[in-house]
């Protein structure tokens, strides 16, 4: 009786699972197919889920009309350099937090901590300030990297992970006189490539969608990055839904591939750093 019912309940969370990703799946099918068709049947109320006519005129028009190039090459290259400058920082903090032992260790990084409670639009306007007036630098890559160098739950990610690493390695090597930059590098990286690669994928992929700020801080055309490139076509071009769709597809097809392809890591994140020992 009791593996009939378990029987039944799994059953019943695989229906509705698939239930849930069928309805999570549709609007990126839409998008995808909506970027095959021309604006009028994009953006008609009875949608052909199977287009009758498929043609890469949205594409070409997107990119016509679009710096769209330059977009994905900035997205690129911001996305890349906060994803090394995270790993980078993240990985010391979290070594130091987790493994070493020095006055106000836990102070400090429960003060850390603390900052995560503080929401991101309190210090919107401060931050913006600081970057924009003070230090003018508006319109630059230095403006929307800056001030994500390294995030504060990054740092908690990396901390909680290293404190799973086995600690008599790391007095071995204190006995054989490696430095503790040494054991940091040949020892506790080595073992915490799992977590880094976590770290990678989440951060790349938080930065590539990032918008708000690097919609506050840049201006020219030239400086946008995919997404904010996205918004501003949307307004200026607000009937071209084909291209507009491909523009979407365009934006969002990395993402698509980087999860299949490394889905496992993904799930990965999920439980990092949650059990001990």
């Amino acid at each position: 009786m009791k593996t009939t019912n378990k029987t039944i309940l799994i059953a019943l969370g695989a229906v509705i699972l698939s239930f849930w990703a069928f309805i999570t799946v549709i609007p990126l099918y839409w998008m995808f197919i909506g970027s095959f068709q021309d604006s009028a049947a994009s953006a008609t109320f009875k949608p052909q889920m199977i287009p009758d006519i498929w043609s890469i005129a949205p594409y070409e028009r997107f990119f016509d009309k679009t710096m769209a190039w330059r977009w994905l090459v900035n997205s690129l290259f911001v996305s890349a350099v906060l994803t090394v400058t995270n790993l980078f920082f993240a990985s010391l903090a979290g070594y130091a937090f987790a493994k070493l032992k020095f006055p106000g260790n836990k102070s400090i990084f429960w003060v850390l901590l603390s900052t995560m409670m503080i929401p991101s639009q309190v210090t919107l306007i401060p931050l913006y300030i600081l970057v924009i007036n003070m230090f003018n630098l508006g319109d630059t890559y230095t403006a929307i990297i800056l001030p994500a160098l390294v995030g504060v739950g990054n740092i908690f990610l990396m901390k909680q992970y290293m404190s799973t690493l086995p600690t008599s390695l790391i007095h071995a090597a204190r006995i054989d006189a490696c430095s503790e930059f040494g054991i940091f590098y040949k020892i506790i990286l080595p073992m915490a490539k799992p977590g880094l690669a976590v770290l990678a994928i989440f951060t790349f992929v938080a930065h590539w969608n990032d918008f708000f700020w690097p919609l506050l801080v840049t201006r020219s055309n030239e400086m946008r990055t995919i997404q904010v490139g996205l918004a501003g076509f949307k307004f200026a071009e607000s009937t071209d839904y084909g291209a507009i769709m491909a523009g979407a597809t365009i934006g969002a097809l990395p993402m698509i591939v980087l999860f299949f392809a490394l889905q496992r890591y993904f799930l990965q994140g999920i439980t990092i750093g949650a059990v001990k020992g």
